[in-house]
């Protein structure tokens, strides 16, 4: 039986169904050895688009919340804010999963398509929103429905040969990491334009009643815009029409990954699709999914605390920055952002390897934080500089040890289960992020009330926190919890 099915095997490598995506991609990938441009500009496009919502509205969030006049206290503001930051997270969580199940169903682009339709709808919403509870609402709708990143980190892994796999994650994590920079950007810039454009916005017009719409509509105009294009975007997943035996449908993931055939056989040996090994027994895949999600946390969490410390008095131990202040620095993060993911990270995790540089990525962010406190003593250019290239240089660490991350979780589950393990990420990661505004929000405010403590006054405590978080998350990259993919484990 074995003999006669790695025959097949063999035989099946070089044969292709052409009425099947899947199979097209395959011999896309066999037939040009090189670099897939076209397809990971799909992916760079979709996945930046997916990413600008989720923290545009960090910068004007404070103020959107001021004018709701639903804090008593200026202290209570950040506290509130925290929970409508959460609501994405919240909705993404409760619904990752069953959109990962659809994208194994059904197919990638479908749920992608999807995702941006939603996109479109309740961000628009979102800066239409008048009280507190619409922006809520809108939010966790908005998280609920776009079911994009999971999809894309599958199908990213899908249109790239092996040795270039990094590559592709490197893209999404890039795209990723520019669209949760660009998007405050646009948000600091564009957010209240009345008041910073007077004379292009009148405080009766659209944008005047509503402050804090343009950078919305802006974003959800560049979502139309990429959900035309995604007309164009091939599938990855095998569909075949025929009723073939299980041992055929195994063949298209040796052709796509180039897998040594008595290694697959070996792998795969007595298991068809519905016997294949449970998702939630994967310890190389959960272990990375838990790790990956205590440095989501971290990174929401100070997602949301950056613009609030950079926004808040100088007396409260923050910068004083207006929302056009704080989207200049997340600007410029942007940039070099770009340049280290495309150039830089593919060769470090050759070297290296991904867990590695996910380590020395933990490692170097703990001192970066320790300096905020004493950065905002400084004024002027010497404020402008240093806090400019912090802010560049967390955010490269950031995405470096996401990237790393996203490559164990890929390579620890085979294409028929890829959606519903992204999915099971996403679910997970998002409750994370989703407890991270909050839990950020709400540490700020109680650090405003404790400007004169002797232990760790004000700020100090909440950057301290954030370094108890990302040194748990160190840890747990070692053995015996961190299991690569590949390794011998229970």
């Amino acid at each position: 039986m074995a003999k006669n099915r790695e025959a097949l095997l063999k035989k099946e490598v070089w044969e292709y169904d052409e009425s099947c995506p899947g199979c097209k991609i395959d011999h896309l990938k066999e037939s040009n050895p090189g670099i897939p441009f076209k397809l990971l500009f799909y992916v760079w496009i979709v996945v930046l688009c997916a990413a600008l919502p989720i923290s545009s509205l960090f910068p004007f969030l404070y103020f959107m919340i001021r004018d709701f006049h639903i804090a008593k206290r200026e202290e209570d503001i950040g506290f509130y804010a925290g929970y409508v930051g959460s609501s994405f997270m919240f909705g993404r969580a409760l619904t990752s999963v069953i959109w990962g199940m659809v994208a194994d169903r059904y197919g990638r682009k479908p749920v992608i398509t999807a995702g941006l339709i939603a996109l479109i709808i309740f961000n628009t919403l979102f800066g239409l929103s008048t009280n507190v509870w619409m922006a809520l609402s809108t939010r966790f709708l908005l998280g609920s429905f776009c079911g994009i990143l999971g999809p894309m980190r599958a199908y990213a892994s899908e249109v790239c040969r092996k040795e270039y796999q990094a590559l592709g994650m490197s893209i999404i994590s890039t795209a990723w990491g520019i669209g949760l920079v660009i998007g405050p950007a646009l948000g600091g810039f564009l957010a209240q334009p009345a008041e910073k454009f007077p004379h292009i916005f009148s405080k009766e017009s659209l944008f005047g009643r509503f402050p804090y719409f343009l950078p919305c509509l802006l974003i959800s105009t560049f979502a139309l815009g990429v959900s035309v294009l995604c007309y164009w975007l091939p599938e990855t997943l095998h569909i075949h029409k025929e009723n073939k035996e299980q041992d055929e449908l195994y063949a298209w993931e040796v052709a796509a990954y180039g897998c040594d055939v008595k290694e697959k056989l070996k792998k795969f040996e007595g298991k068809g699709p519905n016997q294949q090994q449970s998702l939630l027994k994967n310890w190389p895949l959960m272990s990375s999914i838990i790790v990956y999600c205590v440095f989501q946390l971290h990174d929401m969490a100070y997602a949301e605390i950056f613009s609030l410390w950079a926004i808040s008095p100088s007396e409260y131990g923050g910068l004083s920055y207006s929302t056009a202040d704080v989207g200049e620095v997340l600007a410029m993060s942007g940039l070099g952002l770009l340049l280290f993911q495309l150039f830089l990270y593919p060769p470090l995790e050759r070297i290296l390897g991904p867990v590695m540089v996910s380590r020395i990525g933990a490692v170097l962010t703990v001192p970066l934080l320790s300096s905020y406190p004493l950065i905002a003593m400084l004024s002027g250019v010497g404020l402008s500089l240093l806090i400019n290239c912090a802010s560049l240089l967390k955010n490269v660490l950031c995405v470096s040890i996401t990237t790393g991350l996203f490559l164990l979780q890929n390579r620890a589950v085979t294409q028929q289960q890829r959606g519903a393990a992204n999915g099971i990420s996403m679910s997970a990661m998002s409750f994370f992020k989703a407890v991270g505004p909050a839990g950020g929000g709400s540490l700020f405010s109680w650090a405003l009330k404790r400007q004169n403590d002797s232990f760790l006054p004000g700020s100090r405590m909440v950057f301290f926190i954030l370094n108890i978080i990302e040194v748990l998350g160190l840890f747990m990259t070692f053995k015996p919890f961190l299991t690569v993919p590949g390794e011998n484990h229970p």
